[in-house]
């Protein structure tokens, strides 16, 4: 099922957790894939554990919070590869929980703000471009359950993630008839391997508060994501996709 044959896709954040498991199955299904970070070698380390040839899974060092870093990340996937065809804007943090929004520090606010929305309005404007460049492509933006309803406790998180749907939907607008399709996909918990050093209490709260009972699995997610890169999904640009269990039709 080798869907990527030939094609280049940029994945950020994936030294760990949901993205680690989206540049895994892209790999799996043929593509090159270039995974960013902001400790390269924690990078290094997944980019080798996914592909031992260091030859179509390539690490970089990207904050995305900066700018400069991002355009730069691209130009050097342009420079090495000649071409982007797909990009996931995964990179994100969820900041304090627990925490009231009175109570919630300004700057760990312009944190979560700062990484969650504006490291993917930085991925979309220099991402973009280069699509352009190589014939057009798809990008899929990370949102979450918690971008279509709030939870009490995690007011920059819930307030990025609703953001992450209104930038996908106009960028989507934007360029639906110039080659670029631009989704949004809405996971729920997801059992990555920080998930599995909580408690089992915790885990089995995460677990019940889907209808189906359980924990999402990150292959689960990276096959949406795929789906939604592919041409699978020729006709689908603007969306919103729930991989929650449930969780929002509740």
């Amino acid at each position: 099922m080798e869907y990527f044959e030939d094609k280049v896709i940029l994945v950020t954040g994936a030294s760990t957790g949901v993205g680690e498991g989206i540049a895994q199955l892209l790999y799996q299904r043929g593509a090159t894939v270039f995974i960013t970070g902001r400790h390269l070698e924690q990078v290094k380390q997944t980019a080798s554990s996914i592909d031992i040839t260091g030859k179509k899974v390539i690490a970089l060092q990207a904050d995305m919070t900066s700018p400069s870093q991002v355009e730069k990340m691209f130009e050097i996937v342009m420079s090495q590869q000649g071409a982007l065809h797909g990009l996931v804007n995964n990179a994100g943090i969820t900041g304090p929980h627990n925490t009231s929004i009175v109570d919630y520090d300004i700057e760990d606010w312009k944190t979560v703000i700062d990484t969650d929305i504006n490291g993917v309005f930085y991925g979309l404007k220099y991402g973009i471009p280069n699509i352009l460049k190589s014939g057009g492509g798809s990008i899929v933006n990370l949102s979450s359950s918690n971008g279509i309803v709030g939870i009490a406790g995690i007011s920059a998180y819930t307030a990025a993630k609703h953001a992450v749907l209104g930038i996908t939907r106009s960028a989507a607008l934007e360029f639906a008839d110039k080659g670029v399709r631009i989704n949004a996909i809405g996971p729920g918990y997801v059992d990555t391997p920080r998930m599995q050093l909580l408690p089992d209490e915790t885990r089995q709260w995460m677990a019940n508060t889907h209808p189906m009972k359980r924990m999402g699995t990150r292959e689960e997610v990276a096959k949406t994501v795929a789906f939604l890169l592919s041409d699978e999904s020729s006709f689908s640009t603007g969306a919103f996709y729930a991989v929650d269990g449930g969780y929002t039709a509740q």
